[in-house]
């Protein structure tokens, strides 16, 4: 069901077609597919753009939740948030920004630790955001991490986990360098910051159950 506009915008679990559509328009998208984070990195580089898009396809194709969210003005999409189970994403479990924000937890977190282990708790992660050219800076980011979080919550999260660009640390960041969203987005969100051990790389999180994420 799609959430009800704000600013023009509606959002909705994304569709083939429609992600289709907005990722061949010229650019990353086209050439990524959105596989950087679902991947190794030789995997990743071992594949062409046309071997990356089928296997975003078979993730729609194979009857699972959607991988992502789409964000619509006027009827047309003008922007994509991949969000799935962390488990999807190798090189996320293997990045050195998650790697030392799970070090720098406290010894007695225990049970209460954001694991990997999805029996302890069913963490999901926004990864990536897309805009179109032309709506950038106009409340579409802010709706798609909204739509984020709902799918992830509808879908069983416990909690929903980022991996912004802090601008306040990075103020030359371009807009190539954005694509995990800022630090801004997701505090706007009600996300809480967990660690800054990478300079200008955060992770925060947000605890669907209500307690704390950290």
């Amino acid at each position: 069901m799609e959430d009800e506009p704000v600013h023009g915008l509606t959002t909705a679990p994304a569709e083939w077609a429609d992600v289709e559509s907005l990722f061949s328009l010229p650019g990353e998208p086209s050439r990524c597919w959105c596989r950087y984070f679902a991947l190794t990195g030789p995997e990743y580089s071992a594949l062409e753009p046309a071997a990356r898009k089928a296997q975003l396809r078979e993730k729609f194709d194979a009857g699972s939740p959607a991988p992502g969210v789409l964000a619509f003005r006027a009827g047309r999409p003008v922007g994509w948030c991949a969000v799935e189970p962390r488990t999807c994403y190798p090189r996320v479990l293997r990045s050195r920004v998650l790697r030392l924000a799970d070090a720098s937890a406290p010894a007695d977190a225990g049970a209460d630790a954001v694991a990997t282990d999805p029996a302890q708790r069913d963490v999901w992660s926004v990864t990536c955001f897309v805009v179109v050219p032309g709506h950038r800076r106009s409340g579409v980011a802010d709706a798609l991490l909204g739509a984020a979080v709902d799918h992830a919550r509808v879908h069983g999260a416990d909690v929903v986990e980022g991996y912004p660009v802090d601008r306040g640390l990075r103020p030359k960041a371009s807009a190539a360098d954005l694509y995990h969203g800022t630090l801004n987005l997701f505090l706007r969100a009600g996300f809480q910051a967990v660690s800054s051990a990478v300079p200008g790389r955060a992770v925060v999180r947000l605890d669907l159950r209500g307690g704390p994420a950290n």
